[in-house]
């Protein structure tokens, strides 16, 4: 068996398509999306981010703004400078880059964001919207799965799904997602026993541990879709956290990396932040 490749360029392509309809929509009711983002230093993981979240929003025609913290910032001018854009009626978006600098708490900072403004769906409010299966913003990443799966047309109601990581920002808004669309849901984290015998139980599996390599193909039921969420420097080279190689052989479908889920995370910060613009419009 060779796995069908789910290909999030191609995703991301046909979802900007429509978002660039939206956005020419929203101007000619007179509305600029504005997406804010609060940078904090100079790690280089974190500008290269930003960086391409701006190149993203210049082409499709939202505004963006970096506000640039240096690294020895306090965590008051931190907070004042979210406060300020949550006050902000020319700002739709609020992005706080993660990660911060050791001596900054982000829990607090975050809540300050107005959740009408939280493009990445991370405050309190959504994360609670998300639990209580009420609509709100979703964390960009798990969204962008959800993406790719509907593109393929992947069924998800009754199948057993295996989420392997239990980050906030990713494993935990990605149970919850597969769980509204009645799946049934397994969390596996660094205390799981018996991992391989849970992952191999899985019609879709989704990796997300920030270890390269670390699904293998004995960890995976031959036709599962695998979902590779991880984003790994090795040798220079950018891999997931799935050995591709040996997966490949054994999966029906899976992501890959690069080329993957990676591509989906900017694309539904842009959709996040036209349907802020919207529901600010209200």
């Amino acid at each position: 068996m060779s796995a069908t490749l789910m290909d999030g360029r191609a995703v991301s392509a046909a979802v900007r398509d429509k978002l660039a309809l939206r956005v020419r929509e929203l101007e000619a009711e007179g509305v600029k999306p504005h997406l804010a983002v609060v940078l904090v230093g100079e790690d280089p993981a974190s500008q290269i981010y930003v960086r391409n979240k701006e190149r993203a929003c210049e082409k499709l025609g939202i505004r963006s703004t970096v506000l640039r913290l240096c690294a020895e910032c306090t965590q008051a001018e931190l907070e004042d400078t979210v406060r300020k854009l949550s006050a902000d009626p020319q700002v739709h978006g609020i992005l706080v880059q993660l990660p911060l600098p050791r001596h900054l708490d982000a829990t607090p900072v975050i809540a300050l964001i107005d959740p009408r403004k939280d493009v990445d769906g991370f405050t309190p409010v959504n994360a609670g919207k998300l639990l209580n299966g009420e609509k709100g913003f979703v964390a960009c990443t798990p969204g962008g799965v959800m993406e790719i799966l509907r593109h393929y047309d992947v069924p998800i109601c009754g199948r057993n799904a295996v989420v392997v990581g239990r980050s906030n920002i990713v494993g935990k808004p990605m149970a919850l997602l597969l769980l509204a669309q009645n799946a049934t849901v397994t969390i596996c984290h660094s205390r799981t026993k018996n991992l391989a015998q849970m992952t191999r139980g899985a019609d879709i599996l989704v990796a997300a541990v920030g270890k390269a390599g670390f699904i293998t193909a004995d960890m995976v039921k031959p036709g599962a879709v695998v979902v590779d969420v991880g984003i790994n420097r090795v040798n220079g080279q950018v891999v997931g956290d799935v050995d591709f190689e040996s997966v490949s052989e054994v999966a029906g479908f899976l992501t890959p990396v690069p080329g993957g889920v990676g591509q989906m995370t900017i694309t539904m910060l842009l959709k996040n932040t036209l349907d802020a613009a919207r529901l600010q419009m209200k």
